[in-house]
């Protein structure tokens, strides 16, 4: 059975959808970052670069939530877009566009609006207006048909749905009411059953909610490097 490593952030949450979108089987293993699981000799031996999720599917080891989206997309020949090179070009360019972009900067403006141990404005104005921008190409992209790639869900909307679920936490309350076209992606896949199940898998396991002095540390080591 596939073994899948995870905790509740957005990144292992757009795998747990796949997961329950695929109807795959597999074993949910927590990795609680605020106690930091993700240090352990075990975890490290499946991603060196201590960071959730990860699969173990047989022989075979997958890092990297984007990369495993594709490994499972490839495997079981779902929520893929139609054959050709112009298909596949655009599924890597925007599945790598929201890898490269998204995500980074996504985290990076949820870093130091909230956890960094200095307000920084010229931090987060950057973080900020990057992450926006990105959103803003998104919802661009879908003024024109319902999907990121065309007329067919796949695994860049759920690439995409990972992190803009969350939008008011990584931009402010009200971003997203102003881009209608990404916050009616959000709002079609957070109805689906897959993504309440997939929202709903935290729920399986006893995650540390405190962010106290241990988990500051565990989860932003580099601010306690001499």
């Amino acid at each position: 059975m596939l073994k899948f490593y995870y905790s509740g952030a957005p990144n292992p949450v757009k795998v747990a959808l796949f997961l329950e979108e695929a109807g795959l089987d597999y074993e949910a293993i927590p990795v609680d970052t605020r106690e930091g699981d993700q240090f352990k000799p075990g975890f490290l031996a499946l991603n060196p670069n201590a960071k959730v999720p990860v699969i173990v599917d047989g022989d075979v080891r997958v890092f990297d939530s984007n990369a495993i989206l594709l490994y499972l997309a490839e495997k079981t020949g779902k929520f893929l877009p139609g054959d050709g090179p112009e298909a596949r070009g655009e599924l890597l360019s925007w599945l790598m566009f929201v890898a490269s972009g998204v995500g980074p900067y996504s985290g990076q403006s949820v870093h130091f609006r909230n956890h960094a141990p200095e307000q920084l404005p010229y931090a987060i104005n950057r973080y900020k207006y990057e992450a926006q921008r990105h959103y803003g190409i998104i919802d661009a992209r879908l003024a024109g048909q319902p999907y990121m790639l065309g007329d067919d869900y796949t695994i860049v909307d759920m690439a995409v749905w990972g992190w803009a679920r969350l939008m008011p936490v990584v931009l402010g309350d009200g971003v997203l009411a102003k881009m209608p076209n990404l916050e009616r992606l959000v709002d079609e896949i957070t109805a689906r059953p897959a993504a309440e199940r997939a929202i709903a898998l935290k729920d399986r396991h006893s995650f540390k909610t405190e962010m106290d002095e241990a988990s500051r540390r565990n989860m932003f080591p580099g601010n306690y490097a001499a």
